[in-house]
């Protein structure tokens, strides 16, 4: 069924709705400036559309609304870890259940805040105190920002991510700019190289932590006529992403030519373990931020 319609389970307002699907809720966004969609199920942004425009967020056809599963696609929030830094791989807030703590609504667009707490279930995984929001700016363009508070008593550490899946017309037409010319490639178990290719194309499967990207990376498409810029915010790496037809055929959550639609560019704090993440003393937050936004060719 098509998210976008699902009949209103609770309306908030004229512009903001509350559906369900397979019990996971989904607030959707209608504004004059875009429209979008937020589960509550790992605070997960699952599509945002300019108006008058093509979907910018990418979601997989096979995505699984399971509250035991992060959803593939969309903007999944890798936190407090990002990778295999610990386990869970990603963190544990992308399946985690957050709360909508409030809407706030302009001419300009409309802001969705999402909350999380510890909790037993999380302390067990990852033993601190924590606050975290996440706002979602949904405009002409869109903005997620992570704001973690440490409310504990003592120091702890952390990464993550904003793993933003986008919706390329045709993989073999992409162009990325912005990314620099040194990443750890996952391909090679994360083997340090260095490249002096300005303008990234994808051709096969691709797992790089670009660790000198520029703040704002840059995806030409050509198949749909588009630019869209990614900006990042509290970074220290972009993640650039693509399982190609193998990696696609091996997940169940993702058509086999589903590769060729998308492309993960990712704004990212990257540690190799959590002893060497973003140390966050108590009171004190960290933040992470993707703005994406989108021009004609």
């Amino acid at each position: 069924m098509d998210l976008k319609t699902l009949p209103a389970l609770t309306v908030l307002s004229d512009n903001v709705t509350i559906v369900e699907q397979n019990g996971i809720k989904i607030v959707r966004v209608n504004h004059d400036k875009a429209s979008a969609g937020i589960s509550l199920h790992g605070g997960h942004v699952i599509w945002f559309q300019p108006k008058d425009q093509q979907d910018l967020i990418w979601m997989s056809e096979k995505a699984e609304f399971d509250t035991n599963k992060a959803l593939r696609g969309g903007i999944p929030v890798c936190w407090p870890w990002f990778g295999k830094a610990a386990n869970p791989s990603h963190g544990f807030v992308r399946t985690s259940e957050w709360q909508l703590i409030e809407h706030r609504e302009s001419e300009q667009g409309v802001i969705i805040v999402l909350g999380i707490e510890d909790s037993e279930a999380t302390q067990a995984l990852w033993p601190h105190k924590f606050s975290a929001r996440l706002y979602i700016d949904i405009q002409e363009t869109l903005k997620v920002t992570l704001d973690a508070e440490n409310t504990d008593t003592q120091a702890w550490q952390c990464s993550g991510a904003l793993h933003t899946y986008l919706t390329v017309g045709d993989i073999n037409q992409v162009e990325v700019t912005g990314m620099g010319p040194l990443y750890l490639d996952g391909l090679q178990q994360g083997k340090a190289c260095e490249s002096d290719v300005q303008t990234l194309t994808i051709g096969a499967m691709l797992d790089r932590v670009y660790t000198k990207a520029d703040s704002q990376l840059s995806m030409t498409d050509k198949a749909l006529n588009r630019q869209v810029m990614v900006k990042n915010g509290g970074q220290n790496a972009a993640v650039i992403w693509n399982p190609w037809v193998e990696g696609a055929q091996s997940m169940a959550d993702m058509a086999d030519n589903g590769y060729q639609t998308m492309l993960c560019i990712e704004s990212t704090y990257h540690a190799t373990n959590l002893e060497n993440g973003y140390n966050v003393a108590p009171g004190e937050h960290f933040i992470l931020t993707t703005e994406i936004s989108t021009k004609a060719n």
